[in-house]
């Protein structure tokens, strides 16, 4: 069933209403500005922006429902969202924002043993969906062809993402420590579906990374995500699920369950697991929340902390049984734990903290500091980039700039040249060829993979596509 179709026209309509599109001629301008004096660097920004050019757009006079209602149980990624839900970023720049705690992986390089390793491992597993907290807003879905690089020598990385495919919509991405200490790659490709009250992304693809160091491995799949009261009321997010993390060379083992929101929001944001060795002998216990920190210490200190604990509360139970008059207040005072910071055990050793936002982040989509500077743009920087470059997607810097007129005419145009080179293709019977990665299979799990074939930063862009 081909959604993105059905819906177009009245998609359309109902993006005219919300921003009052206006019919102007783009073709002399991309919001980008003109090339500056300054000589053209690898995107090696010194010093990053704080804030964006403009604040989030409101989407409060929106009526969501007016689109949802008939994508019951199908595939969000097949239908054409308005505008009003997106947020100033590429897909492929959200999924760079695994790195924004890089410095987990280079402190897992430097660990002399594996359980040590495996430890600044899930942590990085864990932050890399920390951003997503009240990021409430849909990225731009990428178009074929589309590419994001980042280099980013302050943090010892570079990294490039394509989209290569578009039904379904696959993002491959690559990455490298500029110290050869790590490669950090995979494919992503989630599946989303929208359920009444929600929006739930399942993850799909697979995502590796190498310690060259030490001739490690680790894979694993990140949990679901889901967004609440899309009709109405005060989104939230929450992550649900389990994730596995397997060391390939020890046969070591992570286990991260992300729980679900529970009665009372009581297991809202937590994370709880354990490492394992290859006889699934417990090593380490981990816990926390994916939006705070996580912490972890000895299995048997851990049991012994959880056992005084149920101790206590069977006490506690039996003194509220024996006083009923004060079991209703009690209670009720019980319930904004769902509130509290990670009650953290003694002797526990902290393996990740969050990052503080800027404090003008709720102006700003919610984003983190290192979100804010992903689309940023020097002068001198488009004649490095590739042209396929999410910097340089009209929509997006329009839409970044405060400008919603200009950028929801721009997704339409931009949608409607996808759809007319995918027609142009079929007529002539040629299939897409995709750039910088090939379809192949993962070396270590053997599943579907998506494989950098490198070349990206010799800078040969002759042969992109025209996609902008």
């Amino acid at each position: 069933m081909n959604g993105e179709e059905e819906f177009f026209d009245a998609v359309t309509e109902a993006n005219q209403r919300v921003t009052g599109v206006i019919h102007v001629d783009t073709s002399k301008s991309n919001g980008i500005g003109k090339v500056g004096e300054r000589p053209p660097q690898e995107n090696g920004i010194q010093k990053h922006r704080t804030s964006l050019p403009a604040p989030m757009f409101t989407r409060s006079d929106f009526s969501v429902w007016s689109i949802l209602k008939k994508c019951i149980g199908l595939e969000l990624s097949k239908i054409t969202m308005p505008i009003a839900f997106n947020e100033p970023l590429s897909f492929l720049q959200r999924i760079t924002e695994y790195m924004e705690h890089v410095y987990l992986i280079h402190k897992a390089s430097c660990q002399p043993q594996p359980l040590e390793r495996m430890q600044s491992v899930a942590a990085f597993a864990v932050s890399a969906v920390a951003s997503q907290w009240e990021r409430t807003g849909k990225p731009f879905n990428p178009l074929l062809g589309e590419t994001y690089e980042l280099t980013r020598e302050d943090l010892g990385f570079r990294f490039i993402s394509e989209q290569v495919s578009h039904h379904p919509p696959i993002s491959a991405f690559y990455s490298e420590g500029l110290h050869q200490d790590f490669l950090f790659h995979g494919s992503i490709y989630p599946k989303l579906k929208f359920w009444g009250k929600s929006v739930e992304a399942e993850p799909r693809g697979t995502i590796t990374l190498e310690l060259l160091k030490h001739n490690e491995a680790y894979t694993w799949t990140n949990p679901t995500c889901c967004v609440h009261n899309v009709i109405i009321g005060k989104l939230w997010i929450e992550q649900y699920g389990t994730v596995e993390i397997v060391n390939h060379r020890t046969g070591d083992k992570c286990v991260l369950h992300f729980k679900p929101c529970g009665l009372f929001g009581k297991e809202l944001h937590k994370v709880e697991g354990y490492i394992q060795d290859k006889n699934k002998k417990k090593l380490f216990v981990i816990y926390g929340k994916w939006t705070e920190c996580l912490w972890g210490l000895d299995p048997a200190a851990y049991e012994s902390f959880k056992k005084r604990e149920r101790r206590t509360d069977s006490l506690r139970k039996t003194k509220l049984d024996d006083c009923p008059e004060k079991a209703d207040g009690d209670v009720v005072d019980a319930v904004p734990e769902a509130q509290e910071t990670v009650q953290v055990i003694p002797g526990s050793k902290l393996l990740w903290r969050v990052n503080t936002r800027p404090p003008n982040s709720a102006q700003m989509y919610n984003f983190t500091s290192f979100t804010a500077s992903l689309n940023e743009l020097e002068a001198g920087m488009e004649e490095i980039l590739a042209p396929t470059d999410c910097r340089l997607r009209p929509d997006i810097r329009g839409m970044e700039n405060g400008n919603m007129d200009l950028a929801s005419q721009e997704k339409e145009r931009l949608e409607e040249k996808q759809r007319e080179a995918r027609r142009a293709r079929a007529r002539e019977e040629a299939e897409w060829q995709t750039r910088w990665f090939h379809r192949g299979s993962n070396p270590y799990t053997g599943t579907p993979d998506w494989l950098y074939v490198g070349g990206y930063f010799e800078r040969d862009f002759s042969g992109c596509p025209d996609i902008y």
